[in-house]
């Protein structure tokens, strides 16, 4: 009796994020696009978090956006909404 080969199923095609602005970006430089953009002041305004307020540097904002979930949805979502309004306004 011969035995026929197992088919394997091939693998489903990955799911790209080809629309997903954040795939691929460090969050260092999400948070170097956003003080470049808005600066620390107006940043600290918008994200009323320690380390835009006081001494702000990216390393200090990494440091706590790396340990505070929170925070760093905040801050993703303020890069998004800079994308739409760069965009919005013709790009830079």
């Amino acid at each position: 009796m011969a035995s026929t080969p197992d088919l394997i199923p091939e693998p489903a095609p990955a799911k790209t994020q080809a629309r997903n602005p954040l795939h691929g970006k460090t969050l260092e430089a999400i948070v170097t696009e956003l003080s470049e953009h808005y600066g620390w002041e107006d940043l600290g305004v918008r994200i009323p978090v320690r380390c835009f307020t006081h001494d702000p540097s990216v390393a200090s904002s990494l440091k706590f956006l790396r340990k505070t979930p929170w925070a760093r949805e905040k801050v993703e979502g303020l890069y998004l909404f800079m994308l739409r309004e760069v965009r919005r306004q013709g790009g830079k």
